[in-house]
């Protein structure tokens, strides 16, 4: 009775001792890992949602902007430069121009997320300079969504449009011109996010 009772409990304790082999392995370690893996990914996420995270800067003039209608002649704006409305069917190549653009061609590319900043010809020489270099230090992308070019009559030296916004600058050191490219340029504004700003019509110089 006494070595029946022991043969038991030596078969107990060897089925515990196999069964402490095959039981699978803690994975307490797996845990900060996988947190890290996730901050990881949320960042990731961040980074790449990164446009229009910077608000609209003060004085800027946003407004509805409705009619997206193509148009084959030169309707007329309610603003100068256009904001949005009407527009022609094929697009203003994005990047920086010598010369005034045409207003059909460049609403289409406000409508595709772009930012038009207009400055009157006879802004100092100085003041372009900087304007092309903050142009093409804020491209976004290979479609780069802004474009540069002077402008017959503005109400202000500057002027920094968007599809529905709108903002009047006196010198190209004001830190809103800045601010309004990094919300508005690339955005969804215009209702075609990632549409083209290339292939279209017009030869930037840069």
């Amino acid at each position: 009775m006494a070595e029946g009772s022991g043969g038991r409990g030596r078969y107990a304790r060897a089925k515990a001792r196999s069964t402490d082999r095959t039981r699978p392995t803690s994975r307490w370690w797996l845990w900060p890992a996988g947190g890290a893996a996730a901050v990881l990914i949320a960042l990731g996420l961040f980074a790449r949602s990164g446009r229009n995270t910077v608000g609209v800067p003060a004085g800027t003039q946003v407004f509805a902007e409705t009619n997206h209608q193509h148009v084959t002649g030169e309707p007329t704006y309610d603003r100068t430069p256009p904001a949005g409305g009407p527009h022609n069917a094929v697009w203003l190549n994005c990047g920086i121009y010598d010369q005034p653009v045409p207003n059909v061609n460049a609403v289409h590319s406000l409508e595709h997320g772009s930012v038009w900043i207009t400055y009157l010809p006879s802004l100092a020489v100085s003041e372009v300079d900087q304007l092309r270099s903050i142009m093409q230090l804020h491209y976004v992308g290979p479609q780069k969504y802004l474009i540069l070019s002077p402008y017959p009559g503005l109400p202000s030296p500057i002027v920094a449009s968007a599809w529905g916004a709108q903002l009047r600058l006196s010198s190209v050191s004001d830190p809103r011109l800045i601010q309004f490219i990094d919300h508005f340029a690339g955005g969804s504004q215009g209702g075609e996010p990632g549409g083209r700003c290339t292939g279209g019509i017009g030869t930037p110089a840069g």
